[in-house]
């Protein structure tokens, strides 16, 4: 665990704050490197059901923490290890088996755009600002990362975002698709927390299965195969399901 990444809970729902607020929150490669094991933390945790990513303070994340970059980046092989530190971590959220939601707060760039991406549910403040800006440091966006863009807002919006390296605001993030709602700063983490509990509160066999699916589906997946039809017969025997039809024929609230 990163001093600068704090993991908390509150019954079902699990928090991970970037906490460096003197920095934007911007990500140095401790904390990338720390991400995975985090992940794997919230996985192990059958108490936990979904989890909230969010920046302290007034900013989601700047980004990347570029001033360690002429240390750790500052050859080839430096440059290869802090890609494959990013795309472990990224891939640790996008494939976590549980709901992840991000509440985005003012300055969503580079990095924490990346880490926000990764996310299956992105909430953003009305004054947030969002950007990607490798065009401006001459980076190559990792392909895992630009796919994660390109699923979102679409090869357009994705290359107009990467060639300019341009801050857009919170309203033109929610038009394109790069965010799913917009609230008040105020509201953010009220809503972020609502949401994280009605899906704690949902059937977790019907998330995980909807989670794997859709994954399939933007991965170019479109045929079931053995483990998709083994996926739906194991829902229809499972408790979950029992729950689920008792609850609908009794009136009343499953309790999954």
């Amino acid at each position: 665990m990163s001093e600068h990444l704090n993991l908390t809970s509150d019954g079902a729902v699990a928090t991970l704050t970037i906490d460096r607020p003197d920095k934007k929150n911007a990500l140095s490669l401790e904390m990338w490197s720390a991400l995975p094991g985090i992940a794997r933390r919230v996985r192990a945790d059958d108490r936990l059901r979904a989890l909230i990513i969010r920046g302290a303070d007034d900013a989601f994340s700047a980004g990347a923490d570029i001033s360690e970059f002429a240390t750790v980046r500052g050859d080839a092989d430096g440059a290869r290890r802090y890609a494959a530190a990013i795309e472990a971590a990224v891939k640790s959220l996008t494939d976590l088996p549980k709901p992840t939601i991000a509440a985005i707060t003012g300055f969503c760039i580079g990095g924490g755009c990346e880490l926000a991406l990764a996310c299956d549910i992105r909430l953003a403040a009305a004054d947030a600002r969002f950007g990607i800006t490798p065009a401006k440091l001459g980076i190559v966006f990792t392909l895992p990362s630009t796919k994660q863009l390109v699923d979102a807002v679409g090869p357009a919006w994705a290359k107009q975002i990467l060639f300019t390296g341009d801050i857009i605001d919170a309203p033109t993030a929610l038009r394109i698709g790069l965010v799913n709602e917009l609230h008040a700063t105020d509201l953010l983490d009220k809503r972020a927390t609502e949401l994280a509990l009605v899906m704690a509160s949902r059937s977790q066999v019907t998330i995980r299965g909807a989670k794997d699916i859709v994954g399939r589906v933007v991965a170019g997946r479109h045929d079931e195969d053995d483990d998709v039809v083994r996926m739906y017969a194991a829902s229809t025997a499972s408790t979950d399901y029992a729950e689920g039809v008792a609850a609908f024929l009794e009136k009343r609230t499953p309790r999954f």
